[in-house]
């Protein structure tokens, strides 16, 4: 079998077990050995046989071929606005968390544009409204919330398990500095150390 090959049960395989089940009485012990056979027809579990049960007649989100693209517009050029959107949103926050709203933030984009180191931008009239835009801001990670996020921790942690990490501390006689002024002479000399790690 080549790499990646998953064992399925044909469709039409299916429908004839289930049409074989439904004959039978749900206490049948019948029922069991058709499982059993049919699971060891293909080479898979009997759970394996139920589960495609269960998933044969479930019906099944349908989106359009182009779900979650935009329409009015290219794709670059929506992004473009909705990031402009995004960016007046995120300039006139205020320090209690109050933003201009999107109405106003496109109604700003189509009549006087925004100036950005590309150039004067200007939205068409009438071709953004205010709930494709919160759409796709909010699809794109551009919303409020995301945009004030502080960026995740990144932890101080080894790439695999077995990693070793060394810390070294080694006394400098190369590396000479003033003596602070918040050294206690009566502690002793302090010592320059260099860190490391591998």
């Amino acid at each position: 079998m080549p790499p990646g090959w998953r064992k399925s049960i044909p469709a039409e395989a299916l429908l004839q077990l289930r049409q074989r089940l439904e004959r039978l009485s749900p206490k049948n012990p019948e029922r069991a050995l058709q499982i059993a056979a049919m699971s060891q027809l293909y080479g898979v579990s009997a759970t394996s046989v139920y589960r495609a049960l269960n998933d044969l007649l479930k019906p099944h989100t349908v989106h359009r071929i182009d779900h979650g693209q935009p329409r009015i517009l290219p794709r670059q050029e929506m992004e473009r606005y909705c990031e402009l959107v995004a960016a007046l949103k995120f300039r006139t926050t205020n320090k209690k968390g109050r933003h201009l709203s999107t109405r106003r933030a496109i109604e700003l984009l189509e009549d006087y544009g925004v100036d950005t180191e590309q150039g004067h931008i200007q939205a068409p009239k009438g071709v953004l409204t205010r709930s494709t835009v919160n759409c796709y801001l909010s699809g794109w990670h551009l919303d409020q919330p995301r945009l004030h996020r502080p960026p995740p921790a990144v932890r101080f942690q080894a790439e695999y398990s077995n990693d070793c990490w060394q810390f070294d501390m080694s006394p400098s006689d190369l590396k000479h500095i003033d003596v602070p002024e918040w050294i206690d002479p009566e502690k002793g000399e302090p010592t320059l150390m260099l860190f490391s790690v591998v």
